[in-house]
Order: structure tokens, then sequence, then C-alpha cells
């Protein structure tokens, strides 16, 4: 009787639970059974190691009746992650390579019935997790460079099983591959400049990326909203290293090839049609949704009346905390979402409302239904509602407008220096005590937003959120208290709570 313990990890959200890996080998009637939940492609690994160990001119333990357990019981495991895990606790349960060579190590990887090892899905939330636990992380060489994005992991690469045997066996010794490594800086993003006229629509833009709050722009068609909302990744500032690794880390589990877009903050612009699971997370085996995608980033919604009520709805408790929660029955999940949100919209259904062309047609009872999609709640979490307009355009005028990219990154990131430094957040995460404290007015101007407040018939959370757009106008100017002049200016951006319908 033997047995083999070895170390992997699930690919579960965007965490990485460790999954126990034991073959148990005994005496008796040959077979071979896997057992602790294991879906289809799980259970076709003990058919792809048998031809990997055959193929690579290893013994297999026909002969014995074999047992490999994934614990623990109750957590699915899927995909072929777990074959090199079961073709090593294999081996070292048959005494092929010894099983103390494995003790603080985790593995990962799939097999080829040739052998080779295949690169998965998943692996920079292992790596993060090995590096916590001080656990050396065996892997494909094809997912080397995905797990060294962090520092200070142990990572040991390999091609093809028998590299991996003759490493643990001391034969001919791997070398560790070097973390930390960078990829090359992205391509450039769009510049601001390229937007001609809408000097308000930028100051909008330019004020949204300061406090990291939520826009939504509203116009005719052509007046370039979803222009002005792909050039906002371009005057955020870049991300904190602890940040980077969070958003490879969803992409990772995503499918997605992060070293492409590394660290550029991501800017996901899901199709109006998007599933409420594709949208905020979900489906049979839970996987993280837009909102997760766009983690320290940018969801930008085109046509946002178009997307069903019912999924929109679905945003409200994301926008206010800056995660989701996936229930379901065997399991709950949490991924983090915290994404600053663009939206765009026509004023109505023919989208020419208040076009000096006259050609809108809508009646206030069509543009009510229209403007309806979208609840009271929703807008409120939306801090910046603003109205663009058709402006005159010139083939022979001036190629780029002020500000561009660089100047508009410079002034958002004076402002956000501001508010690290003073409240170690940024304006839109303030909670109701920060805002009492860092938000404080003079009594005057208090009441004058009271009145304000009352007379536009805005809602507490729309007062609120108002007030943390002052304060973003005031750091923008590099101002230490909320002058009159920035609560005004915070006011005019909620039209859609105050626009009439004619």
């Amino acid at each position: 009787m033997s047995l083999a313990i070895v170390h992997s990890r699930a690919k579960l959200g965007i965490q990485a639970p460790p999954v126990t890996v034991e073959v148990h080998l005994a005496n008796g009637m040959p077979s071979l059974t896997l057992v602790g939940l294991p879906e289809t492609a799980v259970r076709e690994s003990k058919d792809r190691v048998r031809s990997a160990l055959q193929n690579a001119r290893l013994d297999f333990p026909s002969l014995k009746r074999i047992t490999i357990n994934l614990a623990p019981a109750d957590l699915p495991k899927e995909g072929g992650r777990f074959d090199l895990a079961i073709a090593l606790g294999l081996l070292a349960a048959s005494g092929q390579i010894p099983a103390g060579s494995l003790q603080d190590c985790e593995v990962l990887g799939e097999l080829a019935l040739s052998g080779e090892l295949r690169p998965v899905q998943g692996v920079l939330p292992a790596a993060l997790a090995c590096r916590d636990q001080q656990r050396t992380l065996l892997l494909p060489q094809a997912n080397a460079a995905e797990a060294a994005l962090v520092p200070g992991v142990n990572i040991i690469a390999a091609t093809h099983l028998l590299q991996l045997c003759e490493h643990l066996r001391g034969e001919q010794p791997l070398p560790p591959v070097e973390s930390g490594v960078r990829p090359p800086p992205a391509a450039p993003v769009a510049d601001l400049a390229e937007v001609q006229g809408q000097a308000q629509a930028k100051r909008a833009l330019i004020v949204a990326a300061a406090g990291s709050h939520n826009l939504l722009l509203f116009g005719p068609p052509g007046t370039g909203k979803t222009l002005l909302a792909s050039r906002l990744p371009g005057i955020l500032p870049a991300l904190a290293e602890d940040e980077a690794l969070e958003v490879a880390a969803i992409q990772s589990v995503c499918g997605r090839d992060q070293l492409d877009s590394w660290p550029v903050r991501p800017f996901r612009a899901p199709h109006h049609g998007a599933s409420a699971a594709a949208l905020v997370g979900g489906g049979s085996q839970p996987r993280p949704g837009e909102i997760s995608q766009a983690h320290h980033g940018v969801l930008f919604l085109d046509e946002l009346p178009e997307f069903d009520r019912k999924v929109l709805e679905m945003l409200r408790e994301p926008l206010e905390s800056g995660i989701i929660h996936i229930a379901r029955a065997r399991e709950q999940l949490t991924f983090p979402a915290r994404f600053q949100l663009i939206a765009a919209m026509n004023p109505c259904p023919c989208g020419y409302q208040g076009d000096p062309s006259g050609r809108c047609h809508c009646t206030a009872e069509q543009i009510q239904r229209y403007r309806g999609k979208l609840s009271g709640p929703l807008l409120d979490r939306i801090d910046l509602h603003l109205a663009m307009h058709n402006e005159a355009f010139s083939l022979t005028g001036h190629s780029h407008d002020k500000p561009d990219s660089h100047e508009a990154a410079a002034l958002v990131a004076r402002a956000r220096d501001h508010q690290l430094q003073r409240q170690g957040c940024l304006n839109a995460h303030l909670d109701l005590a920060a805002v009492r404290q860092h938000c404080a007015l003079q009594q005057d101007d208090a009441a004058w937003l009271e009145q304000a407040v009352e007379r536009l018939g805005l809602s507490r959370r729309a007062a609120h959120r108002a007030l943390k757009v002052a304060r973003t106008l005031a750091d923008l100017e590099d101002a230490a208290t909320i002058g009159r002049g920035h609560l005004a200016e915070a006011l005019q951006y909620r039209q859609l709570d105050r626009q009439p319908l004619s």
C-alpha cells in the first residue's frame, strides 16, 4: 500500500482554493477510481495521464487498485489543470520519483497524450497564493511568463513531463523562472485632443476621471459620446502594482492574455444585448462578468436604455459597494467590481430631441417611456449627467483641440494625489461619515445647497454625490475648501434629475 499527496489549485472565481490530490495504490482488482466532484474534463484526465505516462516510457501502475481523491470533496473540479498533479501523484506513489520532492509545491498543468505540458487558465491567482504561502509552483513553460508577473514567487516551468521527473529526482534540475518580470508597455491610447469642440463634455470627463465619478452622456447621434468615453483610459493614472495584479488575475481566470495589455486599465464595452450573467457574473459555473473584468477600470455602456432594465438594476449594489456576490445552491462567490461607469444614451427614441433641425416627432409619452427604462435609484448612483449637442464642424480647422490627454492626465493625477493624501481614497468612494468630515461647507453655503436640493427635487443620495463632485472640483483647483462655485457646477451635472420633457 502506498499513498502520495500532491497540492494543486482549483480555478473557482478569481481565487485559487487549495486542492489536495491524493493517490492511493493498493492490492486488489486492478481499477482506477477518480472521486471528489470531478466534471467531465477532470474525469477524462485519467485517460490522458495513462497515455502520457506510457508514451513517456514511465510505468503506469495498471496492476494496482488506484484511487485518486480530489479534496475537498464538496468543491467542484473542472478543466485539465489537475492532469499534471495526478500524474506526479501516481509517479510518487509508485516510487518513480521521491515523494519528498513534492513537499511545499503546487502543481498546475494539462497533459497531452505525448507527455507534453499544455497551458491552463487561472495561473496568476495560483501564483499569488503560492507567493503568500511560500510554496514552489510547478507549471507548463507556456504559463511561465504569466506567473512571472508576480514578484517573489518561486516558479519551475517545463515543456514535458520527463523534464519535471528529472528535476524532482535531482538528475537535471530546472532553473527557476525569474519573477517580477514586466512585459513591454502597451500601445498608447487615443488622445483626448482628437475630439473637436465639446469643451463642457471634456471638462466633465476630466472631473469624472479626477474623482472616479460615474458619468452619463446624453445627446443626439454623432455628438461624440462614444468618442469621449473611449478617451477616458488615456487620462487615468497608471495602475499600482497590486491593482495591476488584481486586474491580471481576473483576466487570467477569464482566459484572456493579460500580457498584451499590462498594465493598462481595462476598458469594457459590452453590447446592449448582454445578459445578466454576462454583465454582473454568474452561470452554471460562476464566472466574473463585465463589471468584474472592468475592475480598476472603465465600464462603458452605450445605448443605455436599450439594455434590459432588470440587467441594469443589478448594477445598483456593485456601484455602491465595489463587489458583487454570486449565490448558488452549492456555493457563494464574491468578485471584485470597483469600476467606473461611463454611459451614453440618446435623449429620445429617435435621438433628435432638441435638435435645431426639428426632425424629432417623439411625443412626451414616448420620451417618458424611453427614459423610464432608467430607474431613479440607478440615476442617483451616476454622479454626473451631461447633455451634449451638435456643434459646428470644420474639416479645415485645427485637428487637435486642447487639452490633450497629457495635460488632462496631469490635472487628474494632481487632484487624485490631494484626495489620497487627505482621506486615503478617491472622492467617489467616500462613505457618509467621510463626506461629513472632508466635504464640510460654510454655514451659508450649506443653507444654499439645502435650498437648491429641495428646489431641484434631488434625493439625499444625489445630494451627497453632488457634494462629492464639488469636492473633486475643488481638488482640481487646489482649493482647500468647497466654495459656492463648486457647488453650483456640481448641481449643473444633475441634468437628468431636472430636465423637462418638452
